[in-house]
């Protein structure tokens, strides 16, 4: 009855009626607009520029409601129908606030053009289901408006984002991904490579046993781990430092951190002693490596001489290891 599906709560697009889709067109308009200020809001900080450009297309979507507005009040009065996309059976449902947070400038530019897609797919089974001329009118332009949308967005970009604040805001992205994820979660793979070697291999060589040994290995790592997250997430805030949340920067520590030290642990699960060792040094030589890549890589420094620093630094800390346990 009245398009009602059982089982989803919602109703099918064939069931509504021309002021139902008008009533839909409003509040879908509506949404966009407030997301595009949200996109806005989120970018003001970081990427001035293209906050601009989506303040200028939430401008558009509200130009689009108060002509659909207009067309509701003429045909059919000033009450409105509530009705919202996630009311009708297969729309594309926007994301709330709380999930677009943490999007790249580059996943909102993709999240919006879906929208416009979205917008203009909904205009064109509208405009070909009412039979009212001038309601049919309005939803075929603005299905042509929507489908534009993504040259509108090239050339407000082309009017706010010029090249050289593309690149900054780009560059600004990047520092920050390095600031938040890079830093803390190097500085936690160094500590869990590194740290941790000396008493895998010392208790390694004390007691021959692969399996003792993986499990003070595994202490170790997880232990090291929950205490450099906690320390990070704790020490900053991000608000001052501009670091980014703690609990990423927590996160991002923590765990790698762990798998630093989990790295040459778990080949102490191989029972047989050398064999164990040996894959477990191997590990090691690759960690080491990679920190070096890394530093080299995100934190600018000189191959040569993070991999001296890292891998010389390793080198003697498990010989120190091996020394202790055979002592």
């Amino acid at each position: 009855m009245f398009g009602l599906s059982l089982s989803t709560g919602k109703r099918s697009f064939d069931s509504l009626s021309e002021q139902e889709i008008l009533g839909l067109a409003i509040s879908s308009e509506e949404d966009d607009a407030r997301i595009y200020l949200a996109y806005a809001d989120q970018l003001r900080a970081t990427a001035p520029q293209s906050a601009k450009v989506f303040e200028d297309m939430a401008e558009v979507e509200h130009t689009h409601r108060n002509m659909l507005i207009e067309m509701h009040r003429e045909r059919f009065g000033e009450r409105i129908p509530l009705i919202r996309r996630e009311h009708v059976r297969g729309f594309y449902d926007r994301k709330p606030d709380w999930l677009r947070q943490n999007l790249t400038l580059d996943q909102i530019r993709t999240e919006a053009e879906l929208m416009e897609q979205g917008a203009y797919r909904f205009y064109m089974a509208a405009a070909q289901k009412t039979s009212d001329a001038g309601i049919r009118k309005l939803l075929g332009d603005l299905a042509l408006a929507e489908q534009g949308h993504e040259e509108i967005a090239g050339m407000l970009g082309e009017k706010h984002v010029t090249e050289d604040a593309k690149t900054e805001e780009d560059e600004s992205a990047r520092r920050q991904f390095i600031l938040t994820y890079v830093q803390p979660g190097l500085a936690g793979l160094m500590d869990g490579s590194v740290s941790t070697l000396a008493p895998i291999f010392a208790a390694a060589f004390a007691t021959g046993d692969t399996w003792s040994t993986f499990l003070i290995g595994l202490s170790a790592s997880v232990g090291a781990g929950i205490s450099m997250g906690f320390t990070e997430a704790a020490h900053d805030d991000g608000k001052l430092s501009g670091r980014g949340s703690p609990i990423k920067r927590g996160l991002a520590s923590g765990i790698m951190t762990a798998l630093g030290g989990l790295g040459h642990a778990l080949p102490y699960l191989i029972p047989h002693f050398w064999t164990a060792t040996i894959t477990a040094a191997i590990v090691v030589f690759f960690e080491l490596w990679a920190i070096a890549f890394i530093q080299n890589r995100y934190m600018e420094t000189p191959f040569w001489r993070a991999a001296m620093q890292v891998v010389l630094g390793g080198s003697l800390v498990l010989a120190a290891g091996v020394l202790i346990g055979q002592g």
